[in-house]
């Protein structure tokens, strides 16, 4: 018997249909004798409905609204689910982020996971039920509902199996694992059979929409192994474990295409010490990730500040740094269309070149670089957005991907 969370996302919880399949899959594993707790996702599109109605009501809406807001996704498939499996005969009860003893910090629409107390969740798997739980959501010290950020639900996941000691943590989504690319936009991609925390990190932070960033980081901080696989087959997915000696071997892993960014430049602000504190500081207490800072060398006493926000952020930072140059002085401007490019490996770590390779097949395709970014085992850039997919298939083709 095995101690075993899953956790569904959203297209395969789409429908009715959907989600009986979910139940017949869940039961299967559960008549083997094992115990389950399930987290499952908002319908597939549910959660963007929900932010159409709200910004069709007001521009910015409040964040503590949003979270109230967006939470009920979730609870509706929890009692869906709970129900389809109460239909086939099997014992099983959902909860809320709340009710699963979830507890975060107070930044609403993007919550952090503080504790979990799972001693209730325990009590009800030793008693034979499947638990159902809502992803996503959790609540702070003020008992006010908060959110986990898009993607949330990987990561309710993850602190579940950790929370309860799981022997099995397995994350079903609608693609069989995780590839050297995104399979939609290069053709060659080829399935891994498995990653380690540092890679998947990497590739999730930077576009991969297969796993949520800070749930993979989650993992790695409490060594939390799990699966990607399909809901939709049996087969094998993506083991997602430590990294091991053989996997140096690798050059490159993967590449990842990220649309969904805005270019920031702040320009003509004076060049001293602090200027460039203060731009970041408000980004800061406004919770806005920044990502590939370049800053100019000053002239005439003014410099430049270059970075990326999330383009879902970029209303938010405007606004942020606006405060700040009424202060300081400058100005701010805005570019949507582009995207960043990335190519990620741990054998980056002890062989050279890559740089080298990626920036003669992208010069190749005669595609322009606006920023760059490295790591010890990534190197990002920024391009033109109409680009993007040909940038993909050229570096993916670079570092022989298609032929693993």
């Amino acid at each position: 018997m095995a101690r075993i969370v899953q956790k569904y996302g959203g297209t395969s919880v789409g429908d009715v249909d959907r989600i009986k399949n979910v139940a017949a899959r869940i039961k299967a594993i559960r008549d083997q004798g094992n115990e389950l707790v399930v987290v499952v996702s908002a319908r597939a599109g549910v959660t963007n409905e929900l932010i159409a109605r709200a910004k069709a009501l007001c521009a910015i809406p409040s964040e503590r609204e949003m979270d109230q807001l967006l939470s009920i996704g979730e609870q509706e498939t929890i009692a869906l689910t709970a129900m389809a499996l109460h239909g086939i005969g099997v014992d099983a009860v959902s909860y809320t982020g709340a009710q699963a003893g979830i507890s975060t910090d107070k930044v609403y629409t993007k919550a952090k996971i503080k504790t979990i107390n799972a001693k209730p969740l325990i009590n009800d798997l030793k008693a034979g039920r499947v638990i159902i739980v809502a992803g996503f959501q959790g609540i702070d010290d003020e008992g006010q509902t908060t959110t986990l950020g898009r993607g949330g639900s990987d990561l309710t996941a993850i602190a579940l199996a950790a929370a309860i000691k799981a022997d099995k943590c397995e994350i079903y989504t609608d693609v069989d694992g995780v590839y050297t690319a995104d399979p939609r936009v290069v053709k060659y991609a080829r399935k891994l059979s498995e990653i380690s925390y540092d890679e998947m990190l990497e590739l999730a932070s930077l576009g991969s929409k297969v796993m949520q960033s800070r749930s993979v980081e989650f993992a790695a901080k409490y060594n939390v192994v799990f699966e990607v696989r399909s809901s939709f087959n049996n087969n094998p997915g993506t083991i997602v474990k430590q990294e091991v000696a053989y996997m140096e071997k690798v050059l490159v892993r993967g590449v990842a295409v990220d649309k969904d960014q805005a270019k920031v430049v702040v320009s003509n602000i004076p060049d001293k010490p602090g200027s460039a504190a203060k731009v970041f500081k408000a980004l800061a207490n406004a919770h806005i990730n920044v990502d590939m800072i370049v800053q100019n060398v000053g002239r005439a006493g003014v410099a430049t500040l270059t970075f990326t926000v999330p383009l879902s952020e970029k209303e938010k930072a405007v606004k942020a740094i606006e405060i700040v140059l009424q202060e300081v002085g400058g100005e701010v401007s805005l570019d949507e269309n582009i995207a960043k490019i990335s190519v990620v490996g741990v054998g980056m770590k002890t062989h050279s070149g890559v740089a080298a390779t990626l920036f003669e097949a992208l010069a190749g395709a005669n595609i322009n670089l606006e920023l760059i970014s490295t790591s010890e085992i990534k190197i990002s850039v920024v391009i033109a957005k109409e680009k993007a997919e040909v940038a993909a298939r050229v570096a993916h083709a670079a570092f022989g991907l298609d032929k693993l």
